[in-house]
């Protein structure tokens, strides 16, 4: 179970001035802890830490941030079931999806480990033309400076690691901001942090109000912004940022094809997954199902018949697969939106009732193609189906979309898959699976309003570091 606070981390020391952040356990609606919460102040120290600490950072030799961030792992390990247990009650995430995050985290520290010794560079041949004769190159990654993270409330634990290990690995201090409604896995991590011999200022883990977070984006002491969350939230954070980069993991409306020579039970199986795991708040969660005209009938059947057996309740209980959604007020806002799809001509095949922050697992057809369901992100356990009987026909609804994160495509022509891969317009593309599916050290992220930038650690790096130069001239 969880503590009854929480303190924050400042320059990797805990500090509790209060316990203002009520953190609710989402399936009972009861407060389950407290945590301090952040003021401008403590950023502003947070932030001129972080300067501090980046020579220190930057000078720490590749086997000593790898053992830092192997002793991430071990104590991971070791507190498994509590980190599980954290994700189950501040996040409502069924049991066995938050084992599954868990393992995730561990995965992507595991990754980062091995890329901390690998951040190399290159010999740079110069004698392209004989007015270089003499010269050679050099070059080199090394860390950007001090990094602003902020992460999002539906994978509280890894999307933070996809930062924060990758910060570790490259040698940037940084200062984290967790989502305010799941802030427990992120000041964990912190904790198992604070165990270790990192510089002082190297890291900081600050909830707070969003209206008090403005110098995690608009401090030019920061040398990275690093945002995953909503998409009105993205664009206006990289507005504000100024001359820093920015990376951005924002929202989707994840397509799937399922071709005609798809085995149905298995396409079946994965889309149930995709579109209904952790109760479908996922920005790669399956929201459209494009199906061929040839099996739309058998297959709309089975799957319908298939979520209809979908357990919802308690997401501390092992058989639970569709838990609470993070508040009442986005349950409200899907049924409604499913409501208004229904008035327009949609069809509602299975689920479609709420109640609390409960939200059936729900499938619809013949949705209108301007409808909120459809066009926006859902974030929620709802997905609709359609028909198409040309394969050009499907990718070009795919790309029907003001986003771009990941598709999905069930097909055994290879032809296809290639076209596939060639004409979707996202960041990737997934055969024979979901677009939920993803391996941690992936390049993932989108395009269009699906963000800018990649995740997966080796990527992350690439972004926390910067290219320098060396050139040696040998005198003739």
């Amino acid at each position: 179970m969880l503590n009854d606070s929480y303190p924050f981390y400042l320059a990797n020391v805990p500090e509790a001035p209060n316990a203002d952040l009520e953190v609710i356990d989402k399936y009972t609606g009861e407060v389950a802890t407290r945590v301090a919460m952040a003021s401008a102040a403590d950023i502003d120290r947070a932030i001129a830490a972080s300067v501090e600490a980046a020579r220190p950072m930057a000078e720490m030799p590749a086997y000593a941030r790898k053992a830092v961030i192997e002793h991430c792992v071990k104590r991971f390990r070791e507190r498994f079931d509590e980190l599980a247990m954290s994700l189950c009650i501040e996040a409502g995430k069924p049991i066995k999806d938050a084992e599954g995050e868990v393992t995730r985290l561990i995965d992507t520290f595991v990754i980062a480990a091995e890329e901390s010794v690998r951040m190399g560079g290159e010999v740079l041949p110069l004698d392209i033309s004989p007015r270089a004769h003499g010269y050679r190159g050099y070059f080199k990654r090394v860390p950007i400076g001090p990094c602003s993270f902020i992460s999002p409330f539906n994978f509280p634990l890894n999307l933070a690691a996809h930062k924060v290990a990758p910060a570790l690995a490259a040698g940037c201090p940084f200062v984290l901001k967790p989502a305010s409604l799941t802030p427990i896995g992120a000041l964990i991590i912190g904790e198992v942090l604070a165990e270790t011999d990192l510089p002082k200022g190297a890291f900081s883990i600050l909830p707070c109000r969003r209206e008090g977070a403005d110098l995690f984006t608009m401090d030019e002491r920061l040398k990275l912004l690093s945002f995953t969350g909503s998409p009105g939230v993205g664009w206006e954070l990289k507005a504000k940022a100024g001359k820093k980069p920015v990376v951005l993991e924002l929202g989707g409306n994840a397509a799937v094809i399922v071709d005609a020579d798809a085995d149905l039970e298995d396409a079946v199986d994965r889309i149930i997954f995709g579109a209904f795991y952790q109760s479908g708040q996922s920005c790669i969660g399956v929201q459209r199902i494009m199906v061929h005209e040839a099996i739309y009938d058998d297959f709309r059947d089975r799957l319908v018949a298939a979520t209809a057996k979908l357990k919802k309740g308690d997401p501390k209980e092992r058989e639970t697969f569709i838990g609470p959604m993070i508040s009442e007020k986005e349950a409200k806002r899907l049924h409604g939106w499913v409501e208004q799809a229904v008035a327009a001509g949609a069809t509602l095949l299975c689920g479609g009732e709420r109640d609390g922050a409960m939200l059936d697992a729900t499938l619809l057809e013949n949705v209108p193609a301007d409808a909120d369901v459809n066009c926006e992100e859902a974030f929620g356990p709802v997905a609709n189906l359609f028909r198409f009987c040309d394969f050009e026909q499907a990718l070009a609804m795919v790309n029907d979309s003001q986003f771009g994160l990941q598709a999905g495509v069930f097909t055994r022509d290879l032809y296809k898959a290639q076209m596939a891969w060639d004409r979707l317009e996202v960041g990737g593309v997934v055969i024979g699976d979901v677009p939920s599916y993803r391996v941690d050290n992936m390049p993932y992220g989108g395009v269009k309003e699906s963000g800018l930038g990649r995740e997966g650690v080796r990527f992350a790096m690439e972004d926390m570091t910067e290219v320098r130069l060396m050139v040696v001239r040998t005198p003739r």
